[in-house]
């Protein structure tokens, strides 16, 4: 199959990996929204925290199962995807970013635009390509971000009825600065985190293929072409590494998103603007108030959600991508 050109090429990524990111991030939507219910409250997320009361009040969520019964109930089934449509605005830029720019830096490091051979680089590199593809998507979609941690956070009633509403009042109480609110935390999080899902995705590929053509016996061309389940697999397994090293640092993100913003008092204390003057603080504050459970609150639903949500990201872009190759286009 001729390899496409370089144009040609980069708008196939970006497609795919527009695509990859709608489909995984619909999916996954309500252990997402769980997951930031529990990353923005300071009340304790755990039975055997809750023995704190010195700290805060009653808290609203303290277990998955119990924050998806209360969700259900009281927003119902839609309550699921709230911030959704932020949050595709976010992703669907973010994912054609960072496999834009992640195909183009391998291509430029293994001096071939050929996804095979991008596996010939040396491991590290996928690590630090993973990262810069990372921060590149990160700057590029950010403000959708902010605007769905605020949206997926509120619960009911609705302190900003749309995504219009809530980006109005941004503007009017914190100024452009106010949609750029924990991004410092976010880049910190998301250069470990984009380096070891992609890096750990690369040399999880390089071991299933391996194994394939240990198993064949001898070696064959289609050995270093992976099945849907292990694609899948491999995803599942860079999700999983990279979600349980870098959560506390998601969770001072979220803190950044919603400090100083309205929240119904049922949902907890709220937490006053510039509550943390920058991350060593947050960091410090919530290990002083919440203890070291505070940095892993949302861990479960987190990993839950990130398993499966890398593992759909690298499965619809390896199918999307092989898709938008087949068509055929006129000279």
């Amino acid at each position: 199959m001729e390899e496409p050109g370089q144009l040609k090429r980069a708008l196939m990524d970006a497609t795919a990996g527009a695509i990859s990111g709608a489909v995984s991030r619909t999916v996954t939507s309500p252990l997402d929204v769980i997951k930031i219910r529990f990353q923005v409250q300071l009340e304790p997320t755990v039975q055997w925290a809750l023995l704190r009361r010195d700290v805060y009040g009653p808290s609203k969520y303290t277990g998955m199962l119990q924050a998806t019964k209360d969700i259900f109930r009281e927003e119902g089934f839609l309550g699921f995807w709230r911030g959704n449509v932020p949050a595709l605005l976010m992703v669907m830029p973010y994912t054609a970013i960072q496999f834009v720019v992640m195909q183009k830096l391998k291509a430029l490091v293994s001096g071939s635009s050929k996804s095979e051979n991008h596996l010939s680089i040396r491991p590290y590199f996928s690590y630090i390509i993973g990262s810069l593809s990372g921060c590149a998507a990160t700057v590029g979609s950010y403000p959708f971000d902010l605007l769905r941690t605020i949206l997926a956070s509120q619960g009911e009633p609705k302190v900003y009825p749309s995504m219009r509403s809530a980006f109005i009042n941004i503007l009017e109480t914190r100024g452009i600065r106010g949609l750029y609110a924990g991004l410092a935390p976010t880049i910190v999080e998301i250069i470990p985190y984009a380096g070891l899902q992609f890096g750990t995705y690369d040399t999880f590929r390089r071991w299933a293929m391996a194994w394939n053509r240990y198993r064949s016996g001898y070696p064959r061309r289609d050995d270093d072409v992976l099945t849907d389940l292990q694609v899948s697999l491999c995803g599942l397994a860079a999700g999983t590494c990279s979600k349980a090293v870098c959560h506390p640092l998601d969770v001072v993100k979220k803190r950044f998103q919603v400090q100083g913003l309205q929240r119904d008092r049922r949902y907890g204390a709220r937490l006053e603007f510039r509550a943390y003057t920058n991350m060593h603080d947050a960091l410090l504050q919530i290990l002083r108030t919440e203890g070291s459970p505070g940095l892993y609150k949302g861990i479960v639903p987190s990993i839950v959600k990130a398993a499966p949500a890398t593992a759909v990201t690298f499965l619809v872009f390896d199918s999307a991508s092989k898709w938008l190759k087949s068509i055929p286009t006129t000279h």
